[in-house]
């Protein structure tokens, strides 16, 4: 379903934050077939930044470090925040056996709202869950 908006708004791509980048592009481009984009490495050599992308669905990655070093004032902003991203699929038994060894948060289930939905746990501590609606 295509809609329109006032504000010409094209996409969403969430910035999470984490203590290391590595590990969560892993998890995106070695589970999920997702490719890496816009590695940008620290002085250490370590990635200070990332984003991975499948599609029309892209997540970005960023060092707590990185974003107190330039704003010293974000530290207190960063506390306490939490999100759950929610992403539709076609295969849910596909992407499940993807995701063996991964953390669950909440198995495989099915809601009141017409899904069959699972919850995992990606490597920077983030909850991803992944539905299927059911076919009709």
């Amino acid at each position: 379903m295509t809609t329109t908006n006032t504000f010409g708004l094209q996409h969403l791509a969430p910035v999470l934050i984490v203590e290391e980048v590595e590990p969560c592009l892993r998890f995106w481009t070695g589970k999920l077939g997702f490719t890496a984009e816009n590695e940008v490495p620290g002085d250490n050599g370590k990635l200070v930044f990332a984003s991975a992308k499948a599609g029309d669905v892209e997540v970005m990655y960023q060092t707590r470090a990185s974003v107190v070093a330039e704003r010293p004032e974000a530290a207190n902003e960063l506390s306490g925040r939490s999100i759950v991203l929610f992403i539709t699929v076609d295969d849910l038994d596909r992407v499940e056996s993807a995701l063996s060894g991964v953390p669950i948060v909440n198995p495989r289930h099915d809601t009141f709202y017409g899904t069959t939905e699972l919850y995992v746990k990606e490597p920077g501590g983030t909850v991803v869950g992944f539905a299927q609606f059911k076919k009709v």
